[in-house]
Formats: C-alpha cells, sequence, structure tokens
C-alpha cells in the first residue's frame, strides 16, 4: 500500500487531489497543515502543522511519525504581504525538503509549482519547461524560488518532481477566482469582472489531480531517460489558450444566463502584465503518460452543478 502525506489539503487544488488519492486502490491518506479538511473527508488522519513556522526538526518529526512513501505538496499562498507569502511558498519548502532528507529520504516529493513562474512570455508561442521563467508579482517569484530549491535538493538526492500547474479551474473554485465570482453572480442581471482580454491555459483541477498521481507513480528510471538530470519539471495544463472572455461568455450560455458584463473590476495583481500563456504540455504526456482529459464545457457544466447541489 502505497502511503501518501498531503500538505495544503483543505485548499481547492489540495482538496482535488485527495479526493484523486482517495479513489486509488491500494492508497492510504495522511494530510498535514494548520486545519483538516472539512466536509466529507473526516476518514483521513490529520496532523497539525502550520508549515509557515515549522522548523526542519518540526516537519522532520511530522514525516517520521507519517512514514510516507509520497508527500504531496498542494500548500501555498497566493495573496498576502510579500513575507508571508515568501514565508509559505519558499521557505518551507526548503524546510521541508531538508527534513525529507534528514527523515525520509527514501519518499518521492510531488511539489505543485505555477505556471506564474515563467511571467510574460512570446505571445503566441507554447511554454515549454525550457523557457526562460521571469515571474512579474510576488507570488511567482516565490514559486520560482521553491522551484529552484529543489533543483539544488535533487542534487542531494531528493527524489523530487514539480508540475507547474497553469490557470486551474473546477467544481468548487475560490470565491475569490474568476470562476467564483462567476457562479456567485450567474443569476445577476450584470457580471461585473475584471478585464478578461488576455489569453490563458485553463486546466480542469481534476487533471491536475491526475497529474499529481502520475508523477507520484512514475518509474525513476523513465524519468531518467534521456537526461542527466533526469526529467522532474513538467507543465500540467489544457494546451489550448482561450480568453477569459470566451471562459465568461460559455460560462453564462450553459447556466442560461441573459446577464450583461462589466469590465469594471480591478486586475489580479498575479496577472498583471502577463498577456498571453499556454502550456506546451508533451513531456508530461512522454515521461509521465499524462494528458488532459477534460474539455473546458465539461469542466464549466460541473462547476455549476457542484455550485447548485451547495
Amino acid at each position: 500500500m502505497t502511503r501518501y502525506l498531503l500538505l495544503g489539503a483543505s485548499g481547492f487544488l489540495g482538496r482535488h487531489v485527495g479526493d484523486r488519492l482517495d479513489a486509488e486502490t491500494g492508497a492510504e491518506v495522511v494530510t498535514a497543515g494548520r486545519r483538516a479538511p472539512g466536509g466529507d473527508r473526516p476518514h483521513r488522519p490529520h496532523l497539525p502543522v502550520d508549515l509557515a513556522e515549522a522548523s526542519v526538526d518540526r516537519l522532520a518529526a511530522l514525516l517520521a511519525e507519517a512514514a510516507p512513501d509520497v508527500v504531496v505538496n498542494a500548500a501555498g499562498a497566493v495573496t498576502g504581504p510579500p513575507a508571508a507569502m515568501a514565508a509559505v511558498n519558499t521557505t518551507a519548502v526548503g524546510a521541508l525538503a531538508a527534513a525529507l532528507l534528514t527523515a525520509t529520504p527514501s519518499a518521492r516529493l510531488v511539489h505543485l509549482g505555477s505556471a506564474a513562474e515563467y511571467g510574460r512570455v512570446e505571445p503566441g508561442e507554447p511554454v515549454t519547461e525550457e523557457t526562460p521563467p521571469r515571474p512579474v508579482g510576488v507570488y511567482g517569484v516565490t514559486k520560482l524560488g521553491a522551484t529552484e530549491i529543489l533543483r539544488l535538493a535533487r542534487r542531494t538526492g531528493l527524489d523530487a518532481l514539480v508540475l507547474r500547474v497553469f490557470n486551474p479551474v473546477g467544481p468548487g473554485a475560490p470565491a475569490s477566482s474568476l470562476l467564483g465570482r462567476l457562479v456567485e453572480q450567474a443569476e445577476s442581471a450584470e457580471v461585473r469582472l475584471g478585464p478578461l482580454a488576455d489569453h490563458r491555459d485553463f486546466v480542469d483541477a481534476r487533471d491536475v489531480a491526475d497529474a499529481v498521481l502520475a508523477a507520484a507513480t512514475a518509474p525513476s528510471d523513465r524519468l531518467a531517460e534521456g537526461r542527466s538530470e533526469g526529467r522532474w519539471l513538467f507543465n500540467v495544463g489544457s494546451g489550448r489558450a482561450r480568453t477569459a472572455r470566451e471562459l465568461v461568455r460559455r460560462f453564462l450560455e450553459i447556466v442560461g444566463s441573459s446577464a450583461s458584463v462589466r469590465e469594471a473590476e480591478p486586475g489580479s495583481d498575479r496577472s498583471a502584465h502577463v498577456p498571453w500563456q499556454r502550456a506546451d504540455v508533451s513531456a508530461a504526456a512522454e515521461a509521465l503518460g499524462w494528458r488532459p482529459r477534460r474539455d473546458l464545457d465539461t469542466t464549466l457544466v460541473d462547476v455549476w452543478a457542484a455550485a447548485c447541489a451547495r
């Protein structure tokens, strides 16, 4: 039986990852974080820890108690003061890497990175793992810092893989996200949102969870094929670029809403100065055997169904 330790299980992606691991035959899931996931997930053992404040020794003790075969880090801060974001997104990842090497050196770490690490790229060009990262905001900088820490940790023996997740969407999308705001306003006469002209690669959160499982179970010899340092960094996206305006239009069509759309709200700081992103996911397909399976319509139908069920 494969034992997983899931960090950030109460977050949007963490919930989907946990559900996917729960469904996997022969998997045992332990969660860790400041609070246990709510809802229908009380069956999982939970270990309390604040990643932003935990020392290497504290994390090593937690790892020794959990004894995982695979650690999945879905924890992260997308907003807040720069120091607080750095504490969770960068410093905690360094402490986790050090603790893994001390307490459970044979465990694999699957860390969820972000397309924000790439920052501004050439419009029209797919983003590959070799695209030079040029993050434009605190979030992207702090996430890139974690990736670089894990690059170095791999050289000292840590079995770490990084999944750079593009724009995740799906059931249970946070209220602060584009889809979350759409759900809240779908039955209004007017929908007020920020600028919608930028192109993004929207990927279903359940496809992201599938990618996590593929990374967790990929044979080491397959990852090592053809590269001196092995393959360890993978884009996780849909492979398509759409404007946010297209997503909004299609969602309102699916809901049956005739609401007008006003792009009158401030844009996201995380998306500023990045007009285009589209993932090249061929590396994940080749090395992990993963490809996205859900199209945008499927995602949007399921988002609305989940919202109505609540």
